[in-house]
């Protein structure tokens, strides 16, 4: 369960180190962001001479909860960090590389290039 200003890892090529959830944009007033949630954040740590710089405003979405997340199988998948990949506009997202699992959530949630970077899927 990520809410505001839940610090998470970003898993991916973009510059970007350590990130703080603004705000989790879910239908209606909710509190908490789950995995394939898209989320407003402000990067808090970056690396030197990337594209993106600290404290830029992004768009991010969850791809690993330290939360327990429950499927429709009736299994439980936990992870052992916070992590999110940056996204642009168009829900692509802005490095050209994930790092660690993802969830397969992210399918469902039409997230498939996320997914196709992975190097699993959980």
């Amino acid at each position: 369960m990520i809410q505001q200003e839940t610090i998470l890892n970003v898993a991916d090529n973009s510059g970007a180190r350590k990130i703080q959830c603004l705000r989790v944009m879910r239908a209606g007033n909710c509190a908490y962001g789950r995995i394939g949630d898209v989320i407003i954040g402000v990067v808090k740590d970056a690396l030197p001479n990337m594209q993106v710089k600290k404290s830029d405003v992004i768009r991010a979405v969850i791809v690993r909860t330290r939360y327990p997340e429950r499927r429709d199988s009736g299994m439980t998948i936990r992870f052992d960090d916070n992590a999110a990949v940056l996204i642009n506009a168009d829900n692509n997202p802005r490095g050209t590389r994930v790092f660690g699992p993802v969830a397969r959530e992210l399918r469902d949630k039409n997230f498939t290039k996320i997914v196709s970077l992975a190097p699993e899927v959980l």
